[in-house]
């Protein structure tokens, strides 16, 4: 190795030092020593039971459950929702491309707190979609019951993570060939039949990208169920709740760590994806 190449990597390795020592500090270390508590007895010695008290409890299996299944369902709903933005942000927008952006990334610039209590604003029992429909159309006779149902959870979870899923999805669509597209309508294939079969399996990386990053973010959501209630018992707001209302503090360093388990997890997931979109 000549010493250029050697002079050039040294380089490289110090600009990368001030990031890799961030990380390692307040990233890595605060990490390492929550999990080593969920490993560490009263008498200072090792031990493993408390991930087997949880993983073969009913209830903390339900509320890993619990925890998952919400998570798929935000993913699913978010790619679904992204799918046809990222397709008119990508061919249809023109000029307009940037003020959809603008559209998509300024709700992320707002606090998630401010933005959950918006949606208190507008479904509270005297809020703004009730007086509309009560008072100025007349279409109900009493208020409707919004917040603390699953549904509305839901919907704010879907309203602060769908971003994300339109970005990875518009990021893979901008590269298909249009060509494609128009040999299979050359061909005889309807519009429709073009983009099933061509578009969107093309697209599917963007897809399994855009779900897998909602689902990790909204594995680990709090602020919006917690303001917002719905009914659901997630890893999160249990372990917030062994942080300040019982004080066990392995406990709540176990659940962390298999709610860590769960993202490391996606995020190897991802990585295949990543990896396979570049060979």
């Amino acid at each position: 190795m000549s010493l250029q190449s050697l002079a050039a990597r040294h380089r490289r390795s110090l600009l990368l030092a001030p990031a890799l020592i961030f990380l390692a500090v307040f990233f890595v270390m605060p990490l390492f020593d929550n999990s080593m508590r969920s490993f560490v007895t009263e008498e200072g010695g090792f031990t493993l039971a408390r991930y087997a008290d949880f993983l073969t409890d009913r209830f903390y299996l339900g509320v890993i459950a619990e925890t998952v299944v919400l998570s798929a369902a935000v993913a699913l709903i978010s790619v679904v929702a992204a799918y046809p933005v990222a397709y008119v942000l990508v061919r249809k927008s023109g000029r307009f491309s940037g003020m959809i952006i603008f559209m998509l990334i300024a709700p992320l610039l707002t606090s998630i707190i401010m933005r959950t209590f918006g949606w208190q604003v507008l479904f509270a029992r005297r809020g703004l979609v009730n007086q509309w429909l009560v008072q100025d159309l007349g279409l109900l006779d009493a208020p409707l019951r919004w917040l603390n149902t699953p549904g509305l959870a839901i919907a704010a979870l879907v309203h602060v993570l769908v971003p994300f899923a339109v970005l990875s999805i518009a990021s893979v669509l901008q590269g298909v060939d249009r060509r494609l597209e128009e040999g299979a309508l050359m061909l005889g294939a309807s519009r429709f039949r073009a983009f099933w079969e061509v578009t969107l399996p093309l697209t599917m990386d963007g897809i399994g990208t855009g779900a897998i990053l909602v689902f990790m973010i909204a594995n680990g959501s709090f602020v919006t169920l917690v303001l917002l209630g719905g009914g659901f018992q997630t890893l999160p707001l249990l372990i917030y709740q062994q942080f300040n209302t019982t004080r066990d503090f392995p406990l709540a360093a176990t659940m962390s760590t298999i709610l860590l388990v769960i993202a490391v997890a996606c995020l190897w997931l991802q990585l295949r994806l990543v990896r396979r979109q570049g060979v």
